[in-house]
């Protein structure tokens, strides 16, 4: 083989060479950041991308959402009860040069502030309210992140408190605040049944003595509802007994009345009968 030909082969491998070291693809959410001898000279949107070799770095930013758990923090509240809380944290890059050139490790840093602002935001609040405003903690932490993560590029678009773990001797006292607090309602409802119940019986007794009748009728009900067990001896005081004597002459006396005839109208007298 000749020289020139052994030539040719050596300068079409590195032209190989140099187009495969120059050649980059970027996904579509991902952006390029480009270094040329150390200087940043942008970044390089998704798609196929060509560098200068040797002289060219670049290094690949994702922009998708990351989950990141924050590990569980002992802390203690405002009124003095220790707690331990975790939390889980949603970030995103938006601005990929910032990411790479402001701070070396993004994903540690957020981290690292994360569980420190957990910390503090929970100690100004009290243990009923870390426990009953979980949304107006989760936004404090959101924002507070939000302010120095800005600088770095990175947009933190969701805080939310994951697990609260309270001692064992809290969880006694909680449980039986909540019974004596159920306790407390039930004889609330009692009381005010009972309340109901006595205005009812008033004035069911105003209508009875103003129609004594309906007394009678209502006894009479007692011994229908009395009746239906056949076992049961009952035993009528005496004026419930003359009462129903007289309710029954009282029937008699209506029903003799109505077959009496009736009177012959036009002032004609009746004829006797023969």
């Amino acid at each position: 083989m000749s020289p020139l030909a052994i030539s040719l082969i050596i300068a079409a491998v590195v032209v190989v060479l140099l187009l495969l070291l120059s050649v980059r693809i970027v996904k579509q959410y991902e952006r390029g950041v480009v270094f040329r001898l150390g200087r940043v000279v942008g970044a390089r949107n998704p798609g196929l991308r060509f560098l200068i070799p040797i002289v060219d770095i670049m290094h690949r930013v994702s922009l998708r959402i990351v989950t990141m758990p924050i590990q569980s923090q002992g802390i203690i509240t405002r009124d003095n009860v220790s707690v331990d809380v975790s939390a889980v944290a949603y970030f995103r890059v938006v601005d990929a040069t910032k990411s790479v050139v402001a701070i070396e490790n993004v994903r540690a840093a957020i981290n690292q502030i994360a569980q420190t602002t957990l910390r503090k935001v929970v100690g100004r609040h009290s243990l009923d309210e870390t426990l009953s405003e979980t949304d107006r903690i989760n936004d404090d932490i959101r924002m507070i992140l939000d302010v120095t993560t800005v600088e770095w590029g990175v947009e933190v678009t969701l805080v939310e408190l994951k697990d609260i773990q309270l001692p064992d001797a809290m969880k006694r006292a909680m449980a039986k605040q909540a019974e004596a607090e159920r306790e407390k309602r039930a004889k609330i409802i009692n009381a005010e049944g009972e309340s109901l119940a006595a205005a009812a019986l008033g004035d069911a007794s105003d209508t009875m003595m103003a129609h004594p009748l309906a007394l009678q009728l209502r006894n009479l009900q007692s011994l229908v509802e009395i009746g239906v067990d056949k076992n049961t001896t009952v035993v009528f005081p005496a004026p419930l007994m003359s009462t129903i004597g007289e309710l029954g002459n009282f029937l008699n006396h209506e029903s003799e009345a109505s077959r009496r005839p009736a009177p012959a109208t036009n002032g004609a007298t009746p004829s006797p009968r023969s």
